[in-house]
């Protein structure tokens, strides 16, 4: 389906949930990047859902956000449960504002939904020559190191910085050895999941996403990544007035109530400090591209670099849509 098409299709069912036009807009261009990067856990795949707590008044498609100024740099945003991308776009973009006024900004949101992409608020950032760190918490999937039962979300950590090229570096990694989507696409898709990323709810190594589901995933680093799962909760959950020490709740099969998820974005200049950051990181990538590479890597990648590329590709492309999600689309607009 073309991407024009496409967007126009997802606004579609977005507005029939009684979305606004321009939150379904916001929307359709959060899940249609994710398609282009390759991040296919956290675009289409996830329409359904969705649409489902919306329907069942988990998500509300009419919020009345509202916005606690703290000082000219720090913001509290209160989401009124609306869906999480329109939450995360108001916040990057009043992180981005703060910044440019004092140096800094700061955002913290609470009673929001499941925002996509980190990556995807870190480039609108860096696109304004800003350096951003973004936070989310998630429902339970990784145990605390020593436990049996999983507590901590997948939790991702966001970096973004320019890099002294049109390519920004973006680190978008969740604490998970896989996240948590790849496993539900898995899922759909019937498809099986790599070793040595979860086990099942007996304890046991698995490549079956459904029983994955069930079970643990695995952090990555053994303790140090349930250590910065941890971390992410704290400054996700507890810092932002947001559910945290696993009370999120997982939005495919928890309908018991909004999952009440909290986000933080920090946004600061890239000159607080030297005046010629741009110059320095440039020479920062270059030196490190430079170094002697292993057989078989023809380029030492930067993060960002992967997925700027499929990006550009992609977004030539039609984007392929699986039958399973193509029924769910058509369901979801009769």
């Amino acid at each position: 389906m073309k991407n024009k098409e496409l967007k126009n299709t997802i606004i579609k069912i977005l507005r029939k949930h009684n979305l606004s036009l321009l939150h379904s807009k916001i929307c359709a261009e959060a899940i249609i990047n994710a398609e282009l990067v390759g991040a296919y856990g956290h675009g289409l795949s996830r329409l359904k859902m969705y649409c489902e707590r919306i329907k069942r008044k988990l998500i509300n498609p009419k919020p009345k956000i509202s916005i606690k100024k703290l000082s000219e740099s720090i913001s509290h945003i209160d989401a009124n449960n609306s869906i999480g991308f329109v939450a995360a776009d108001l916040a990057i973009k009043r992180a981005i504002k703060n910044a440019k006024k004092t140096g800094i900004g700061m955002v913290a949101v609470k009673n929001s939904n499941h925002y996509g992409l980190s990556g995807y608020y870190a480039e609108q950032a860096v696109k304004k020559n800003l350096i951003a760190m973004i936070y989310t918490n998630a429902p339970p999937a990784i145990a605390p190191h020593g436990a049996r039962k999983s507590l901590f979300g997948t939790n991702p950590i966001c970096f973004g910085t320019p890099s002294g090229s049109k390519v920004p570096f973006i680190l978008d990694t969740s604490m998970s050895v896989i996240n948590r989507g790849k496993i539900r696409f898995a899922s759909k898709t019937n498809t099986k999941i790599p070793k040595g990323v979860a086990l099942d709810k007996s304890g046991k190594p698995t490549i079956n996403p459904n029983k994955a589901l069930e079970g643990v995933q695995l952090p990555i680093a053994g303790y140090r990544g349930s250590g910065l799962a941890w971390m992410v909760d704290i400054l996700s959950g507890v810092l932002t007035g947001s559910s945290h020490a696993g009370e999120v709740k997982d939005p495919f099969d928890d309908f018991s109530g909004p999952q009440n998820v909290g986000h933080l974005f920090i946004v600061f200049k890239n000159n607080l400090f030297v005046k010629n950051f741009n110059s320095r990181v440039r020479y920062n990538f270059i030196k490190i591209k430079k170094l002697p590479k292993v057989k078989g890597v023809k380029e030492i990648m930067y993060p960002g670099q992967n997925k700027y590329a499929r990006n550009r590709v992609n977004s030539k492309k039609r984007i392929k849509i699986s039958n399973q999600i193509r029924i769910e689309m058509k369901e979801l607009l009769d």
